[in-house]
């Protein structure tokens, strides 16, 4: 039947672009199957009467003149469709209306149809075929009959020539009635349905890939054995092989869909006689493909080895040609072509997919191909190595292929990679090359790490397989007992040479990750390998973008330093690695970016990163470990890193670091707070002034010429500050001894505040490099010389500021009337009291670690360092407090008072964010006591100063009057500032302590006590207006007292016009006081219009 109902590709692509000339050179047979198409053209009228036309229709007339059948088709073109289309829908209204459930015709006799299709007139026919298509369609719909259904028109082959002819004008003239995508689903129900689909789809050829997309679309998505799945494959296959152009389309449309796995296969398969099919990377990619949905084809594969009959047709060919592909690349001589070696790769991924994921069970043929393939030898080239690469992987992934016919094969393979490992990194060039894996599966097998081999395995071959641990038992024990000893990996691992330029763009397995490995497992250790220089050498190696396992290497390599692998042991048997020195740290940072030398001598950034990480890596475990014969970084040594500049560089290179700059921060944030201070992270680059010249050309001499000369020629200075302000901070580096040096040239009072503005821009920008240095510099250039010499006799050092924070506040009187100095001056001075508290704590934690002093001497020590902490603290906020007292220079100097006022924002700024940080240290302050005259100043300027409501109740409650006196007062302006019931409850304690004192102090004292807190009772009664009836309660009974007095010691209780009521006398009477309290609480509080 293949024969004659076929469809040749030639004939189908005529009609398809109807190329009337190969229509006419084919025989009358070839173009049978197309007469209704030909035929329907030929009765059609022209629209285009062109010679070329009228030419075409004569020719196609002279194909069909002769054959006969043309005679019968005509005739059918000629019936009354309308009738036919009316006459069908009313056979079916009666079939379905009169008889449900029924699919026997209402007019025609089951028995007689195929009588009376013989017997018949064309409309009668093709009305029979029309009645019996959707009675095939019910039993196939509604019923749900799976396979062949029996039709007394469609089974006989004697009418199918006839079938098809009517079928296809039918569907050409009753498109309303019948969808062709519909009828081929219906005739795969019938004996010769895929041909008849054919033949329909050849005289309709532009619905060939609608009707081959409905096909896919309604099949399985697993093949199935049923006659229904193998009908629907044959159709498909046979649309192909009538437009075989079309084949990868239709392929791709199973792949597309998820279903037909069977057909994707056998429409890949090359004819016989050709090699050019892409069926490995077709199977290939279907395997190994990301895609969720892809996972169909794995499962087809895997359910078609379960049954019982092995002669499923798509997977046995596959399997055929794979294996012949297999033997067409497997050398004769052991040696594998270098042209033949990437479609090797290719395939033993593929053989690798198919039995890691799809789970096939290899044959002994194909064993024995795949392990001559793999254990082959290769070119040294890069394709050789991955091939390498590969086929050492598949090793471990198909355990299967060591059987012991081959195992000797396998390890005397294994055997030769590692002796020819060297010559084929150095034949290919490749950095990382096959020697490192095979290092790196030696030691996660000796650290019986299996989970991370199947990791290791599953990323070089590019897949996600599943390897069993179990499986892995006897690769492992050839690994471990006859290649790659213990000692021997340990050995090997130290004398690979680093990888030059390592970053995070080369690929592959590296010797960093082998020396990962054998560090994490102390290998190095327990053979008393050393490591060190090794890791020296590839973290100066190493480059941008950082390698995601250097941190990981470096926290591995600082845990081996201090921790022991077996604490009980470690005396005997373990041995610690060395740590790295400091001049070989020094190495690097003194080739730095703002150090002398050429670019290509200095170091990478990410080099200097990762020894910084190193070095505070090791500190924060050393001091957490109580390590007490670790070796330990010294404070000047740590002093000379630029710690800072450093830190800035990885928050804006955070891209490039792969997760570095965290852990920095948090270790920098623990052990160095001066060098993270807030206002350093909140520094944001003011925008140009626009009055600097690019090409102005800058030394040391013009500089120190600028700022000494500033009042006399203050443009130069701009200029030259402007200059220094857009270069980069590591390029004015160079110059921060001279511009620190002439930091009081602008503290004149004729110098201009742009000149002071860019200063302070200069010195943060030099902040950002070495910052621990510049505020040497600064305190040593702003501290006052000794009385009788011009200038200092000995210069601070960094220890000296650190252990005494509040020699930065001895400086020019001048800075205190600058508030760009001043903000300077504070946070050299906020650096250094963190700073101060850092290495307190620092060296009790070197005791407690060195284990020198009993647990409770420790105790003692910590309590003072607490209590030296806040005394440093407190005192540097006493001395700020002072200087913001207006002086008599202040008063007569012109301007004086503004920036006395813009200093006092600064430095309870200032005080703010110290109070902030600490709240006790408020507390302390207050307690100790401040000039009653700046109560205004602190609780205007400071927001925090709420917090010391909670602790007034405490200070009232103190035995001495001017701690009680202060309390008061700074109640009072609290109340104004914060309004609050808080507040209103402190201001009632306040009214009721002075009236319990009233009965308690002397009369010697109680005049100088009141005199100082009768301004407080204005304050209270003008930010609470409820409490006037106690406050002037207490006036009355203060009033009768004071009389009292008076009239007891014979003294007058008016004031005369020359005395003074600012500070009374023990005997002054206070009754006049008392009156201009009481007008001033009418005035202020009582007959005041503002409410608010």
């Amino acid at each position: 039947m293949d024969r004659d109902f076929s469809v040749s590709p030639q004939v189908f692509k005529a009609i398809q672009e109807l190329d009337v000339k190969a229509i006419s050179a084919c025989s009358s047979a070839a173009i049978r199957p197309i007469l209704p198409t030909l035929s329907r053209i030929s009765l059609l009228p022209l629209q285009d009467t062109s010679k070329k036309r009228v030419d075409e229709r004569i020719k196609i007339l002279a194909a069909l003149s002769g054959i006969e059948a043309v005679n019968a088709i005509v005739a059918w073109l000629s019936i009354d469709f309308h009738a036919l289309e009316i006459d069908v829908k009313r056979e079916l209204q009666i079939r379905f209306k009169s008889h449900p459930g029924s699919n026997e015709s209402a007019t025609v006799q089951p028995t007689g149809l195929s009588f009376e299709f013989e017997r018949g007139d064309n409309f009668q026919s093709m009305r029979l075929v029309l009645y019996e298509l959707f009675r095939i369609e019910y039993q196939a719909s509604e019923r749900r009959e799976q396979g062949v259904i029996y039709s007394e028109l469609f089974d006989p082959p004697v009418y199918q020539e006839k079938i098809c002819d009517i079928l296809s004008i039918a569907l050409a003239e009753l498109p309303a009635l019948l969808n062709i995508t519909e009828v081929a689903e219906y005739l795969l129900h019938v004996r010769f349905g895929p041909w008849i689909i054919c033949r329909l789809v050849a005289n309709m050829p532009d619905s060939f890939r609608e009707v081959c997309t409905s096909l896919i679309a309604t099949g399985d998505r697993q093949e199935d054995e049923n006659p229904g799945f193998q009908a629907r494959m044959k159709a498909l296959r046979l649309l192909c092989q009538m437009n075989p152009s079309q084949a990868l389309d239709v392929r791709d449309k199973c792949v597309e869909l998820g279903r037909m796995p069977a057909l994707a296969i056998l429409l890949t398969m090359p004819e016989p006689g050709q090699d050019g099919s892409d069926i490995v990377a077709f199977v290939s990619g279907l395997l190994i493909s990301n895609d969720p949905n892809s996972k169909w084809f794995s499962h087809f594969v895997r359910n078609s080895q379960k049954r019982k009959q092995e002669s499923h047709t798509a997977l046995v060919a596959l399997r055929a040609e794979l294996t012949r592909q297999l033997e067409a690349l497997v050398p004769s001589s052991g040696q594998l072509e270098a042209s033949k070696v990437a479609q090797a790769s290719v395939m033993l991924r593929l053989f690798c997919a198919l039995r890691g994921i799809a789970g096939i069970k290899f044959q002994d043929e194909e064993v024995t191909l795949i392990v001559k393939l793999v254990t082959s030898h290769p070119p040294p080239s890069v394709a050789g190595v991955h091939f390498v690469s590969l086929g050492l992987c598949m090793l471990i992934a198909c355990p299967s292929l060591i059987q012991p016919e081959h195992e000797k094969k396998s390890v005397d393979w294994v055997k030769w990679l590692v002796q020819e490992e060297a010559y084929f990194e150095s034949a290919s060039g490749v950095k990382a090359s096959f020697g490192e894996m095979l290092l790196l599966m030696a030691i996660h097998f000796h650290s019986n790490q299996l989970s991370a081999v199947c990791d290791l395995v599953c990323s070089t071959l590019g897949m996600k397989i599943n390897i069993r641990p179990n499986n892995l038992n006897k690769i492992r024990g050839i690994f471990v007992n006859d290649i790659f000893t213990e000692q021997v990996v340990t050995a090997h691992a130290v004398k690979v040479p680093v990888t030059a330029n390592l970053s995070g763009q080369t690929t592959g397995f590296l010797p960093v990750h082998c020396i990962y490995q054998l560090l994490k497992s102390r290998a190095f250790s327990k053979h008393r390998v050393p490591i060190k220089d090794w890791i020296y050498r590839q973290i100066c190696f190493s480059d941008s973008p950082l390698h995601p396992v250097l941190p990981a290497l470096v926290e591995v390599y600082v845990g081996s330093i201090l921790v022991p692998a077996n604490k009980a042991l470690d005396q005997q048997t373990h041995t610690t690695n060395e740590p790295i020195s400091e001049a070989e740290i020094k190495r690097v940072f003194n080739a730095s970016t703002f150090q002398s030398g050429s670019k290509e001598s200095q170091p990478s950034l990410t080099s200097q990163l990762l020894l910084l990480y190193y070095v505070l890596h090791y500190e924060d475990l050393r001091l957490s470990a109580h390590h007490k014969n670790a070796k330990a970084y010294s404070s000047e040594f740590l002093a000379q890193l630029p710690i800072k500049y450093l830190l800035q560089q990885a928050q804006r290179e955070q891209q490039n670091l792969g997760g570095l700059f965290a852990p920095l921060l948090k270790l920098l944030a623990t052990h160095f707070p001066h060098l993270s201070l807030v206002n350093d992270w909140f520094e944001t680059e003011p925008p140009s002034l626009g009055t600097t010249i690019s090409n102005l050309p800058l030394n040391s001499d013009d500089i120190l010429k600028a700022l000494v000369e500033v009042s006399a020629h203050p443009l130069r200075t701009i200029q030259v500050l402007q200059r220094l302000a857009d270069m980069p901070p590591t390029e004015a580096w160079s110059h921060a001894e001279m511009i620190t040096s002439q930091f009081k040239a602008i503290l004149g009072h004729d110098v201009p505040r742009q000149v002071q503005e860019l200063y302070q821009r200069v010195w943060l920008r030099l902040n950002t490099v070495l910052p621990r240095s510049l505020w040497v510099m600064t305190v040593n250039a702003l501290l006052l010389p000794e009385p009788g010499h011009d200038t200092l006799m000995v210069p601070l050092t960094q220890e000296d500021v650190v252990l005494d924070p509040l020699q930065v506040l001895r400086c020019d009187e001048r800075v205190f009337r600058c508030a760009p100095a001043l903000s300077v001056v504070l946070r050299v001075l906020q650096a250094g009291l963190a700073a101060s508290r850092s290495h307190l704590a620092r060296q009790l934690q070197d005791l407690q670690v060195a284990g020198t002093a009993p647990s409770h001497e420790m105790k003692e020590r910590d309590d003072l360092r607490i209590a030296l902490t806040a005394s440093q603290e407190s005192a540097a906020i006493q001395v700020l407090l002072e200087t913001c007292l207006e002086n008599k220079q202040d008063k007569e100097k012109p301007g004086e008072n503004w920036a006395l006022r813009e200093c006092r924002g600064v430095v309870c700024s200032y005080l703010h964010q110290a109070f902030i940080a600490d709240t006790n240290l408020a507390k302390l302050v207050h307690f100790q006591g401040y000039p009653m005259e700046l109560l205004p100043v602190t609780v205007a300027g400071i927001p925090s100063m709420h917090i010391c409501l909670d602790y007034l109740p405490e200070m009232l409650s103190q035995p001495e009057t001017e701690k009680q006196i202060f309390a008061v007062n700074l109640a009072s302006h609290l109340s104004l500032q914060f309004a609050m019931p808080k507040s209103l409850s402190v201001a009632k304690l306040c009214i009721t302590v002075l009236s319990t004192l009233l009965n308690i102090l002397p009369s010697t004292s109680r005049a100088q006590f009141y005199a100082q807190t009768l301004g407080a009772l204005v304050r209270f009664s003008q930010a609470f207006p409820p409490l006037l009836e106690e406050i002037l309660f207490f006036l009355q009974q203060l009033g009768r007292v004071e009389i009292s007095q008076g009239a007891l010691t014979g003294h007058s209780c008016k004031r005369g016009p020359g005395r003074s009521a600012v500070v009374p006398q023990d005997n002054f009477c206070l009754c006049q006081e008392i009156e201009d309290t009481y007008e001033q609480i009418m005035g202020k509080a009582v007959l005041s219009s503002t409410i608010y």
